[in-house]
């Protein structure tokens, strides 16, 4: 389903975010606790028997110490396989650095420089945070140019008094920060609305242009004025949701086209030249897609859906789509 948010033509200057109506998704995850356990498997089925001949003595003496060497040669792999599982266990989670102090978070802070820093406030007692939490080491382990934080709110006073800092009142609860700077934050979100969240604002190794105002928007449009190519700009707002929903399917497409097509981003709110270009391409919903050749408009798509967005690209490419 495909969902937008409006913009108020009277309202434009300030581009407040009206309505937004966004699909929800489930995702269901083990607690990171259970996955950091080893449980010994017991076969309680199995049955010995308690009766040897006298004649097959030897043969059954030979097969206990062989059996027995299997077993010690079994516990050797097993106690390395442990060790090499606790040893990555541990480098994993140090991609995720949790927060003790107020000390600690403004050192992060400053160390992080202008990296999106995805900061996950969440709560010891709390089953949501807990099955939130193997996403963030995931992500932190794809998208190692982002910083990954974890703060704990009823750890310290320290934790308690970064949590009433931060506004925050239940958990989990996300915000994104960049350059010390609050850019978006959620509160109930699954992994694959974290994921988004995490591409849209951190956009780690993504082919994808970056407008900042009108000198980007018409060097753009000048550089491939003859190419033939098509360009693909995504319009937007920084704290969009059907925005971030789409923003993963964008990635994909600039990676899998390059070469053969353009992809670039603005969003709309950063500064009064987006805003200004926003009203002069007519962009009252958001996203809205425009595909430009040769320097001129030829069509655009407004909306959150993948199936369509993926469909209009192949159609203004020449192929033909049938919805």
């Amino acid at each position: 389903m495909s969902s937008v948010v409006s913009v108020s033509s009277s309202l434009l200057p300030d581009l407040p975010l009206l309505q937004t109506s966004c699909s929800s998704f489930s995702s269901s995850w083990k607690e990171l606790s259970m996955a950091r356990q080893l449980h010994p498997v017991v076969n309680k089925n199995r049955k010995s028997s308690s009766v040897v001949k006298f004649s097959s003595i030897p043969r059954a003496a030979a097969a206990a110490s062989s059996t027995s060497a299997a077993k010690n040669q079994a516990a050797v792999g097993a106690a390395a396989a442990k060790k090499s599982n606790k040893n990555k266990e541990q480098t994993v989670d140090t991609l995720v650095q949790q927060i003790h102090t107020v000390e600690e978070f403004d050192a992060a802070m400053r160390a992080a420089g202008s990296k999106l820093v995805v900061v996950e406030y969440a709560a010891s007692h709390s089953e949501k945070s807990k099955k939130i939490y193997p996403a963030m080491v995931d992500l932190s382990i794809a998208c190692q140019d982002v910083v990954f934080l974890l703060i704990l709110g009823d750890e310290t006073d320290d934790t308690k008094e970064l949590c009433a800092r931060a506004g925050i009142e239940k958990v989990p609860h996300f915000v994104f920060y960049r350059n010390n700077e609050v850019v978006h934050e959620e509160q109930g979100i699954d992994e694959e609305q974290l994921q988004g969240d995490v591409l849209y604002y951190g956009d780690p190794d993504a082919p994808i242009l970056q407008l900042h105002g009108r000198a980007d928007f018409e060097a753009l449009l000048q550089e491939h004025k003859a190419d033939d190519k098509l360009l693909v700009i995504d319009v937007g707002l920084k704290n969009c949701g059907p925005c971030v929903k789409v923003y993963p399917t964008f990635i994909k497409l600039s990676k899998k086209m390059a070469g053969n097509a353009i992809f670039a981003r603005m969003h709309g709110d950063e500064n009064d030249d987006c805003k200004q270009l926003m009203r002069e391409m007519n962009v009252v919903e958001v996203p809205t897609f425009l595909f430009v050749r040769d320097g001129k408009l030829c069509g655009r798509y407004v909306g959150s859906g993948r199936g369509e967005l993926i469909g209009e690209i192949l159609r203004h490419q020449g192929v033909r789509v049938t919805y």
